[in-house]
């Protein structure tokens, strides 16, 4: 599973998300945009999301952390389908 999140240093629900992830041995690439103008407009081409987290698994974007705990409670982020 290839993960990628677009990060903010200052945003609780990038924590949120990271700590999912590495609490689950998770491995993901992630990009901080917080200063980052280009890796913005890179994010918004990517995923077509102007907040963040936006997170990528397998080159499809799903959203924010919601979406990612959403995922692991359905068993989606380890392989199981609910």
């Amino acid at each position: 599973m290839n993960i990628e999140i677009y990060t903010k240093n200052y945003c609780p629900y990038c924590h949120r998300a990271k700590e999912l992830l590495d609490a689950r041995g998770l491995a993901y690439t992630e990009y901080d945009v917080t200063f980052d103008r280009d890796g913005q407009r890179e994010m918004v081409e990517r995923t077509d999301g102007h907040t963040v987290p936006q997170i990528i698994i397998d080159g499809q974007p799903i959203g924010g952390s919601d979406k990612l705990v959403s995922l692991a409670q359905s068993g989606a982020l380890s392989g199981e389908t609910a």
